[in-house]
Formats: structure tokens, sequence, C-alpha cells
């Protein structure tokens, strides 16, 4: 398991007449082993930007990103991939490759240019498609699956990986209820360092240990479901009323919006 720590991080992505146009600013996110962080906040907060920051595929124009207390951005992009597995709203393009193919390129990062798969490359594969439920699809061809499986099969890649920390950008997105709950209970099992973005607030809310709100490129508040999810927030920050209480099953709050007030 690793540890990811943003320290007053920021990004621009483009230079509009001169002048940085700024999409994060004076970013302090840590994620610690084992911890299950979730990232919310509306579209366009700033949520993909901030990961593509947290897993080296956007330099940071100031501030840092330390993996285990080691500056990612001054290590290799294999050093990266050797401990952060990354699974993405898009879906790869498959060039025919069957769920085997597609899960067996997890391994990728721990091979040499001509090493070739051993046994114990194809029993990961194997588990981790039992893990996902996806054992009776590993020979299918990987462009005939629906969304939903697609993304239990880029998450079965992502184990395969033997990441030290997992970043997920809405990893629920594609699946019906029944997968959402299941893949995210896994997750919690596996015990691994994630950090996750949500859309689904009562998802982030039973799931994860701690929650940064982002808006506008800022965090604005972060804690635990219960310190992070108040009726004050929600309006201030997605300007929509809700209601929010104990649920009655778990030991999380429950987010129920009001579409009238």
């Amino acid at each position: 398991m690793s540890s990811l720590k943003l320290n007053d991080l920021s990004w621009a992505a483009t230079q509009a007449r001169g002048q940085p146009h700024w999409l994060l600013q004076n970013i302090d996110l840590q994620v610690d082993e084992g911890e299950f962080v979730g990232l919310i906040g509306p579209n366009g907060s700033g949520k993909t930007s901030l990961l593509r920051c947290a897993y080296r595929f956007n330099q940071p124009t100031g501030g840092s990103v330390t993996l285990d207390g080691q500056d990612l951005w001054q290590q290799t992009p294999r050093w990266s991939a050797q401990r952060i597995a990354v699974v993405l709203q898009e879906f790869p393009q498959e060039f025919g490759l069957s769920v085997t193919d597609v899960v067996a390129m997890g391994h990728t990062p721990h091979k040499g240019l001509f090493d070739s798969d051993t046994a114990d490359d194809a029993a990961r594969v194997e588990q981790a498609l039992h893990n996902v439920g996806l054992t009776q699809a590993a020979h299918h061809a990987f462009a005939t699956l629906s969304g939903g499986e697609k993304q239990r099969v880029l998450l079965a890649r992502a184990l395969v990986q033997r990441p030290g920390l997992l970043i997920l950008d809405e990893p629920t997105n594609h699946l019906d209820p029944r997968y959402q709950l299941e893949l995210l209970r896994h997750l919690r099992q596996l015990g691994l360092s994630t950090l996750a973005s949500f859309h689904d607030l009562n998802l982030a809310a039973a799931f994860c240990d701690r929650l940064y709100v982002i808006a506008g490129g800022r965090i604005v508040a972060h804690g635990t479901p219960s310190e992070v999810l108040t009726t004050e927030r929600l309006l201030q920050v997605f300007g929509v009323h809700a209601l929010v209480d104990a649920h009655p099953l778990a030991d999380c709050p429950r987010i129920t919006w009001i579409p009238h007030p």
C-alpha cells in the first residue's frame, strides 16, 4: 500500500493572452496507506484534472505530488505505473483483444521487453476476473461487452497491475446498482490506498473514509462524510437543497435531494 500527497498543487491548462488559465489552485490532498478517499464536486469543478495530476498525466504548474515520499515527477513513467493503477471513464481501443488479453495488460509495467507471461501471471488474471464476476467472459471479445462489463474488466486489469495506489474516475458510472455496490464492497475489502471521484454522493458517503470537496478548482472542504455532507454545504457547492439525515441501516449520512424546496 502507498500514500499519496498533493501539496499546494496548481495546474494551468492553457495560456490566454499570456496569462495562465488556472483550473486547479492551492490543492492540498492526502491519501494515507489503506485509506479510501473520495473526491466530489459539480461538473467542471476540476475532479478529473486533479486525478490526472495525481497519476502523472498532467504535470502541475506549481506545488508537488509525492508517492511514498518520492516526488512523482522526478520518477520515470514505468516507476509510476508499477505503483499506481488507474481506471478511467473512457474505454481503450480494443484492436480485437479478448477480455483476458485486456486484463493481462496489467502485467506490462512489471515485464521486460521480451518477457513472456508465466503461470503465475495467468493465475493473477483468472483471480482478478473472478473478483469482478467475469470468469465466464474471459474469452469473449472486449468489444462485445456492455459498458458496465468493460468497466469491470478495466478494474480487473488494474488489480493485476499490483498497485500500491488505485485511482478511479467515476468507477460506478457505467454500472447498475448491484454491481456498483459489489465493486465498491470489493474495493473496500482489498484495503488498497484508493482515490476515487464520485457523482453519487450516497455511494461516496457509504464507502469512503474521507471526502474532499472541490469547486472552482479549489478544495473547499474535507473530512469524514458526516463532517462534509451537510445541507448547507450541498446547497453552497451544488446549488440544490437536500435533506441530510442518518442512514437507517448504515453508519453514514444519507442524502435526499429536494426538487422543489
